[in-house]
């Protein structure tokens, strides 16, 4: 390929960033049909709560962190695309109360076809996300792929009695959301073409940004559970949280901050597949209020790529959390509560 030619990186790839997952009912299935381990005291946090990263107990004193994530381009900008791979492979380990410390890199992409210098603008934007979470990178894998992919593998460190895990909220937390939703539409538009560059830009910042401030400031409250919104939508990650927890769920959907131009571009069809299998997954679980219509259900389970962090606080602390976090820069917003009632399911309000 020409090296001047620009080259539209999402046409690469039918799907991109975290809607490119495997949907939730389909990997069910798989990890259930897995032989369950040796039960192991050390392994904190492992598969049984789909949780965001495995946790390792190392000592009395310090757990190992560990997740990795890699996707499709969700953007054309190859520096763009790296920042956000990195973004949202680092996030899982803000959601669990972790610093992030080293970081591989994970890569697949068509060396003879695409001119080599897009590969490196891949690197280059995750370094310098990597170097603002203030992790170190040390080393990494790559493959030769006709379809581009990249992400990275992490590791970071927590206290064992600091752990913020996905199924420890209680009856009568608030949920606070630290990132708009509707990444999924606004990318899928990208793809066709139908957003302005300074609507990309701003899409692009959103995912980019990293969790690190709103993980240092939740790190002093009463946290009971958190999670990080991404491909499995508002709702899926929600629904994760209520069904490790034992808790009900109720979301008020005129809360849920959403960007500039999601529900008209949702209501155009601009709405990936991993969107439309997400709410297929929830539906059952979930009483939407019958004033909502499909466009504002389907943009609560919008398949996420790097979202922000869904916290459940002790209630007497949420309005200071709230402040605190808007004081560090983030744009946090109250959106529902857990409750005692419907343990595993969640009501969304209008």
């Amino acid at each position: 390929m020409n090296a001047e030619e620009p080259v539209k990186l999402t046409s690469l790839s039918s799907k991109g960033g975290c809607g490119c997952k495997i949907g939730p009912a389909d990997l069910a299935q798989v990890i259930r049909s897995l032989p369950k381990g040796t039960p192991n005291p050390d392994l904190l946090v492992g598969l049984e709560t789909s949780d965001d990263a495995g946790v390792y107990r190392l000592t009395d004193e310090l757990a190992m962190v560990q997740t990795v994530d890699f996707f499709t381009p969700i953007v054309d900008d190859p520096y763009a695309f790296g920042q956000i791979a990195a973004a949202n492979a680092i996030s899982d380990i803000y959601a669990m109360g972790g610093k992030p410390l080293t970081v591989l890199n994970i890569v697949a992409f068509p060396i003879a076809t695409l001119d080599k210098r897009i590969l490196a603008d891949i690197l280059r934007g995750a370094a310098d996300k990597v170097a603002e979470a203030g992790a170190t990178l040390v080393g990494g894998h790559s493959i030769d792929d006709r379809e581009p992919k990249f992400g990275l593998a992490v590791t970071g460190i927590v206290h064992p009695d600091k752990i913020r895990t996905n199924a420890g909220a209680k009856p009568g937390d608030r949920l606070i959301l630290t990132k708009p939703i509707g990444v999924g539409i606004l990318t899928t538009s990208i793809k066709k073409d139908e957003l302005s560059p300074e609507e990309i830009r701003m899409a692009t910042e959103v995912m980019a940004a990293l969790n690190k401030r709103a993980a240092e400031t939740m790190a002093s409250y009463d946290v009971h559970a958190c999670t990080d919104v991404t491909g499995f939508g508002l709702i899926g990650h929600a629904l994760e949280m209520a069904k490790g927890s034992g808790v009900g769920i109720r979301l008020r959907e005129r809360d849920v901050p959403i960007l500039p131009r999601v529900r008209e571009l949702a209501e155009r069809g601009f709405v990936p597949g991993g969107t439309k299998n997400n709410y297929n997954h929830v539906k059952d679980d979930v009483a939407f209020a019958e004033t909502l219509d499909e466009t504002s259900r389907l943009i609560l389970c919008d398949a996420v790529t790097s979202g922000g962090l869904l916290i459940a606080v002790e209630a007497g602390q949420a309005d200071a959390l709230l402040r605190d976090l808007r004081e560090a820069g983030v744009d946090a917003r109250a959106i529902g509560e857990t409750t005692g009632e419907d343990a595993g399911r969640i009501t969304v309000e209008a």
